[in-house]
């Protein structure tokens, strides 16, 4: 097993285009990492740097206690998992399992011992004598997993493995990675753009943007405490909601804007203080909004707005809140009786709003 520790790398095509701009990353041994982020924002790259698959303009890569800037794919004891199975439709299962290895000359009887271990390990044995075009999508990229894991490397690296699944084979397939992480206890880093994946199987997540990471941190930290916009509105489904507004002292520190104006909770005084008559950005999540009850909510800030849309989703619904021109969505328990047309008094709970500097984008108090 091995960590992984990218020195200050950046990648540059032709000399003009700058895909990665500095990157520096420790990931620990036996930790599941995963990169996130939109198209384009260099994920796969990071990734392809790592595995050997693309030079390096600047810096350093350690695999263990050894750069391996100059190393050869082969001689990194990596194994990596693409987006495309990869596989060779004219040999069974068990051949494209075991071809990494006996391209390596090992003896047969450790090919056969690997490649059954990695079989009844992802529930593939019975498939062992089978062509992949006799296989369903999800028992493809098994064994794809299944060809890495019988090299016993010291670094997986899988790059957006299940974007070729449909929904419930991908949660399905996500579950039984972990479960895999686990019972390997090898590192993993793991290329997605869907941040949903990123939040229940990694046990860190790398956010980036244009070739810059914005954020390393576990996935509660990432959704509780994002460093700035982009990262807030890149993590959570559905999306927080964002407001620009003016921050004024009226007696009490008031968020306005031209539909609504909000009074803060004593909480943000010292938060905000130096923000007073200047823009800042209020983000707020759909599950902190709640109707108004006398009883709690008292100290809250408050808006009424009208419901435009309802989404029920059976454990949970969504509503499209209107203020004025700006559109809020909120997430509603079912047993909460709630009806297109209703104007409601939402409190917004004061400990889980976020403000962003409106010039900087960056996140007040964290």
């Amino acid at each position: 097993m091995a960590s992984v520790v990218l020195e200050n790398i950046t990648k540059v095509y032709d000399n003009k285009v700058t895909a990665i701009k500095n990157a520096n990353l420790k990931i620990k041994d036996k930790e599941f990492v995963v990169l996130v982020g939109p198209s384009g924002c260099g994920k796969s790259t990071l990734l392809r740097m790592i595995a050997g698959l693309e030079d390096i303009t600047e810096g350093k890569i350690y695999i263990g206690d050894r750069v391996v800037n100059d190393v050869p794919p082969k001689d990194r004891n990596i194994a990596m998992v693409f987006q495309n199975y990869a596989l060779y439709p004219h040999m069974t299962v068990f051949d494209n399992m075991a071809f990494g290895l006996k391209l390596r000359k090992f003896p047969k009887e450790e090919i056969n011992k690997r490649v059954n271990a990695a079989a009844e390990l992802l529930g593939i044995k019975s498939f062992l004598d089978r062509k992949p075009k006799a296989l369903s999508g999800g028992q493809r990229q098994r064994v794809a997993v299944g060809r890495a894991i019988v090299r016993h490397p010291e670094v997986f690296l899988f790059d957006e493995p299940l974007s070729n699944l449909d929904a419930k084979l991908r949660v399905q397939m996500r579950i039984e990675i972990s479960k895999l992480h686990q019972r390997l206890q090898t590192t993993m880093i793991y290329v997605t753009h869907d941040q949903v994946e990123a939040m229940t199987m990694g046990d860190r997540i790398v956010v980036l943007k244009d070739g810059i990471i914005h954020q390393v941190a576990s996935p509660l930290e990432l959704y509780n405490k994002p460093v700035n916009l982009f990262v807030a509105g890149f993590i959570g489904s559905p999306a927080m909601n964002f407001v620009q507004g003016e921050l004024v002292r009226n007696g009490k520190l008031t968020f306005k804007t031209d539909d609504f104006q909000l009074t803060l909770h004593p909480v943000h005084e010292d938060l905000l203080k130096e923000y007073n008559k200047k823009k800042v950005i209020l983000g707020i999540r759909p599950e902190h909004f709640v109707i108004f009850s006398d009883k709690e909510h008292q100290n809250f800030p408050t808006l009424n707005a009208e419901i435009e849309v309802i989404e029920p989703m059976g454990a949970e619904t969504f509503a499209y809140l209107k203020c004025g021109n700006t559109t809020f969505n909120a997430r509603f328990q079912p047993s909460e009786e709630i009806y297109v047309g209703n104007t409601l008094r939402m409190a917004l709970i004061p400990d889980k709003l976020h403000f962003f500097d409106f010039e900087t984008e960056k996140a007040i108090g964290y």
